[in-house]
């Protein structure tokens, strides 16, 4: 069976004619980076990977050296028997979460900081959920469902800094 990351790539390219690595890691970026994490290097290499399977196609070189990558009917298979099993327990890696949860050893003054500079950058990521919200309304289902639950996690993980911060 396939890895989470590859299948993630499977999908994208299930839903495109053919992109090249850099497209893939833009497309993430620009869609479920925020909860599913996969650096550039990873890409490259699931993508090779994929392609020594026979589960993608590698095109021929264009502009900058990009390879263009297809999904091949025998991908599409593995990616609809991945995409149906059960997905597994959730994963967190939260850094400030072991920051607060060993405050003791933390200088007060850094802990303050700390917790003001996280709730402002999720207050920026939900405002940006939320407007991202409104473009997808129009289109229901799986894109809209995934960010609705990044904009509960965005609140519930403000009010919680807003609680640590009272004290």
């Amino acid at each position: 069976m396939i890895n989470p990351t590859a299948a993630s790539l499977l999908g994208f390219l299930a839903n495109s004619r053919e992109l090249t690595g850099w497209e893939l890691v833009s497309q993430i970026e620009a869609t479920v980076g925020n909860f599913w994490n996969v650096t550039r290097s990873q890409v490259y290499r699931e993508l090779n990977t994929l392609a020594e399977m026979g589960l993608v196609e590698a095109g021929d070189p264009g502009r900058r050296s990009r390879r263009p990558y297809r999904i091949t009917d025998t991908g599409r298979e593995a990616f609809r028997v991945w995409i149906n099993h059960e997905p597994g327990p959730d994963l967190f890696r939260i850094p400030l979460l072991l920051t607060v949860f060993f405050r003791d050893r933390v200088e007060p003054d850094k802990l303050a900081r700390y917790l003001a500079t996280h709730r402002l950058a999720h207050q920026r990521q939900l405002e940006q959920y939320q407007a991202l919200e409104t473009d997808l309304a129009a289109v229901p289902g799986g894109p809209l469902d995934a960010l609705r639950l990044g904009i509960a996690h965005e609140r519930a993980f403000l009010d919680w800094i807003v609680e640590l911060e009272k004290g």
